[in-house]
Parts: structure tokens; sequence; C-alpha cells
């Protein structure tokens, strides 16, 4: 692939396995341009945030996890993309992006400990609840982006006001209905939506192959917009056609679909065994394409210039990523232990007569059931 405004079957990528860069126009430059060591530092803590829920989760301080090890390149590439002003609305694996944005990866364990329905609030850095039912992120991100178009806040030449939306979604999404019905109310509204795919290569245990014929982007086409396939290992090429997407998106230009082809390494989530429908070979033809080691090879090598880090840099970042572990070590432990009233007072802004009188039932119930175990 020269060009990345298009899909093809070879997905476009500018960093190679081995940390070789070329150049290529369409990667920003100047203000636009990808911090590439704070690319590097934000895979590695995701990375960390990640591995550490695992043994959270092996430990019994959490209930499930959702891993998203080999998928750092195309999270934090797309992350970085975004501004300020854009929503973003996740699947359950999007710790890179949730990492990017700011959230608190403490209020993303609350989630998969079972203390809380969400964790932090979506309004404070436009980065939605977590969506655990397959697809439906994508309406609800084309619902928002119908809201932006009626507010005047797309297509006007203000890049402080024009917004987009941006919403992840996985391979196996794709054969949920609602997917298909948010990309034809995003094709014909124009809307500012851009959808970016993971393409991890397995549904749980089914491969991409059994959803589809064609790669992920060709199917934009049918819809009536644009596709594009990246190399989702590729931080660099991810974050470009991201930043691309939105700039469009926000300037009234439409949807883009993007395919980040890359690899889920770890099973679906921690009450999964990959191994039971793929082989150690094909996870290790993956692991050699990590994006982290691809970036890191570059700019540990004379080629990246002034963006050169030495081993101070990666003691440091080791360092920090320790810290880290820590904190999520004890802040899951310190998360409270929701109260019976929880589910009742956090559900609405305003409690309505008949919920309030359904939560006084329950807390009565509740409480006597206490007393009869007492």
């Amino acid at each position: 692939m020269t060009e990345p405004d298009g899909a093809t079957r070879d997905p476009w990528s500018v960093l190679s396995p081995d940390g070789r860069l070329a150049r290529h126009q369409q990667v920003p430059d100047g203000p636009g341009a990808l911090d590439l060591r704070g690319a590097l530092r934000d895979m590695v803590l995701a990375r960390r945030i990640d591995t550490e829920a695992i043994a959270l989760q092996r430990q019994g301080e959490l209930g499930l996890w959702p891993s998203m090890l080999g998928q750092e390149g195309a999270q934090v590439g797309a992350g970085h993309a975004i501004r300020p002003q854009d929503v973003v609305f996740p699947t359950y694996r999007e710790h890179g992006v949730a990492w990017t944005q700011g959230v608190d990866p403490v209020s993303l364990l609350g989630l998969f400990r079972g203390t809380t329905m969400g964790g932090w609030d979506p309004r404070e850095r436009n980065f939605q609840l977590y969506t655990l039912v397959i697809g439906a992120q994508n309406l609800h991100a084309v619902g928002y982006a119908m809201g932006l178009v009626r507010d005047g806040a797309v297509g006007t030449g203000d890049d402080e006001r024009d917004r987009a939306v941006l919403v992840f979604l996985g391979d196996g999404s794709l054969s949920e209905g609602e997917t298909n019905e948010a990309f034809i109310w995003a094709a014909t509204q124009d809307l500012p939506v851009v959808f970016f795919c993971q393409n991890n290569q397995w549904a749980i245990s089914a491969p991409y192959a059994t959803q589809s014929k064609i790669p992920v982007a060709d199917r934009a086409r049918g819809f009536g917009f644009p596709g594009v396939r990246v190399d989702g290992n590729d931080v660099i090429a991810s974050h470009a056609v991201t930043a691309a997407a939105l700039d469009r998106a926000r300037q009234g230009g439409g949807p883009t679909l993007i395919e980040a082809v890359t690899y889920r390494l770890n099973p679906h989530t921690t009450s999964d065994d990959d191994l039971r429908y793929r082989s150690r070979d094909e996870n290790e033809y993956w692991a050699q394409r990590d994006p982290i080691d691809r970036l890191r090879a570059y700019l540990t090598s004379q080629a990246a210039g002034d963006a050169r880090i030495d081993e101070a840099f990666l003691v440091d970042l080791q360092a920090e990523s320790d810290a880290l572990g820590e904190r999520l070590r004890t802040g899951c432990r310190r998360l409270p232990v929701p109260t019976p009233a929880d589910p009742f007072v956090n559900t609405l802004t305003e409690l309505t007569p008949e919920l309030t009188r359904q939560m006084e039932a329950h807390l009565a119930f509740v409480a006597a059931g206490k007393e009869e175990h007492a």
C-alpha cells in the first residue's frame, strides 16, 4: 500500500517489525506529529495495567479481565489522535485508549471486581463507559454524532469547536446487526464518526475468516464511505490514519472505517483457553511483531535522531511502570464495597417515586436477611 486512503489487502505501515521507519507524506509532522517517546511510554504503561490486572484476577481480586496484550500500538496510536473535545466510545478492551485519555486505571478494575457498573465519569474525559454488549457502542456513537451535527459542532472551520466521535469495535462486532445499522446511519447522514476496528484475528474462538471473505476495511465501500487498512502493530501508522479520519469527520466529511490489523496475544479473557483453538506457532509469529518492541528498536537506533532514547530513559520508564503496578495492586484492594442502595442511586440522576419505593423495599429485605443470619 502506498497511500493510507483506501482499503487493500496489505495493511499500510511505516514502521517495520525490526524498527526501520519509512518516511511518508501522510505521517503528520510539526504540532500534529506523534510524540514517539510519549507513545512508547504509554504503550509500556498500558501493558503494565494489563499484566497487573491479569495477576489480580489470578489472585481472586477480579472476577474477569479482557487482556489487550499485543494491541497497544493500535490503541495508543489512535488515542494520541483524539482531541479533548472529541468523544470516545470503547468496547471493554480499550485499556490503552483509556490510559491515553487520563482515565484512572484503578477505576477500570472496579467493573471487573464487581464494585461498580462503570467506575468513572464519562463526561470528565469524554471517554464513555465500557460496553460489554457486543456492537451496542456503535449505535451509541452514531447517536452522539447525530447530536454533534444538530449542535452545529461539525464543519464550522473552528478547530476548537469542531468535534468528532471515535468508536472502537472488534472484528466479532461486525457480525452484529447493531454494527451494520450504525454503518447505515453514519453513511446516509454523513455523520462525524470514525469506526476503529481492532481486527485481532479472533472473535473469542472464531477466526475472522468465518465471518467474512474480504478484509474489514473493504466492507465500508458497500455502505458508501471510506475504509482504511492499517498495521495495528505500527503505532505511527495507526496514529496517522486515525488523525486523518478524525480531521475529515470534524470538517464534515463523514465517517471512516479503520481496520487496524493486530493480534490478541492472550486469551479472549482470563476465563478462556486460547490454545484450544489456535496454535503456539501462530502466537509466536505475532509475538515477533510486537508493537512495543518495534518502536523501542527504532528509538534506540541512530535513525531516531533527536527522539533517540538511552538506557537512562528505559530505567526511568521501568521505575514508573513498577510504581504504577504497585498503585494498581493497592488501589484494587481499596475499592469500596458497593452498598445495596448503589444500583438505585447510581442509575438515574434523580430517583423516581417508584424506584424510591423499590429501593426502600429492597433495603428492608436485605436488613431482614442480615438480622435473620446474625
